[in-house]
């Protein structure tokens, strides 16, 4: 079952973390017994750590504060990463899926993320021509392939967006986390673009595409310019304004 799978796996991974807390408690405390407060005090959120993961909880269930996940941040705990499950379904599965239910109830009492993906499905969309995808899918009665649900799955997970830039020779997708503003997001491209940060023109995307690029935008009055203080949204189009 769903439960069993998952079970061995999350067993698998919190062995891991306490080998690894263990080993890093170790060497801690011996630097806390010379007085050390600041290792005294990392030995406290080791132990826990460790008590939490001896009862089968992983680190990302503890609710560390922001300073306790700092210092305890080289030992790249596995159980304080988010997690996804991808649930591979039949054709007829993503609906009254009693299995998936159950995967849904596990991802909802854990903060997780679920993605239903059938792998038939993906194997036979790997082997279509792109004009002919949107036409099988319709067929199936769904909105768009697997691995789009899992990557825009993932990306809301982890905080993440995507913004445009779009010129005449190419058109390419950056990711940034949500909430960064024009300047930082400007700086993914080059640290100069952040530096030299005047103005941001910005489309938004299904706008971009109603109104056939920049210029039909610019005419239906959807271009317009946004300072510093900008936070990007996800799918803007944007051309950024530098002066260094």
């Amino acid at each position: 079952s769903p439960q069993d799978d998952i079970e061995i796996i999350d067993t698998e991974l919190a062995l891991a973390d306490l080998a690894t807390a263990d080993r890093v408690h170790d060497r801690i405390r011996r630097i806390a017994n010379v007085g050390d407060k600041e290792a005294r005090a990392t030995v406290a959120i080791l132990d826990r750590v460790r008590a939490g993961l001896d009862a089968g909880r992983p680190v990302r269930a503890l609710d560390l504060a922001p300073h306790e996940q700092a210092a305890v941040s080289e030992c790249h705990f596995l159980t304080a990463k988010p997690v996804m499950y991808i649930a591979n379904v039949a054709e007829d599965g993503f609906e009254g899926n009693p299995m998936l239910d159950e995967v849904r109830a596990i991802a909802a009492r854990e903060g997780a993320a679920v993605a239903p993906v059938c792998n038939k499905i993906e194997a036979e969309i790997a082997e279509l021509d792109a004009g002919d995808i949107q036409e099988f899918l319709d067929d199936l009665g769904l909105n768009e392939p697997g691995l789009n649900r899992v990557i825009r799955t993932g990306y809301d997970l982890l905080g993440l967006m995507s913004f445009f830039t779009a010129g005449p020779k190419e058109a390419r997708a950056w990711t940034i986390a949500r909430g960064t503003t024009a300047p930082g997001a400007a700086g993914v491209i080059h640290t100069d673009f952040e530096r030299g940060f005047i103005r941001a023109e910005i489309v938004a995307f299904d706008d971009y595409i109603a109104f056939d690029g920049e210029g039909g935008a610019r005419d239906a009055g959807r271009w317009r310019l946004e300072g510093k203080d900008y936070e990007m949204q996800d799918g803007d189009v944007a051309h950024f304004r530098f002066n260094v």
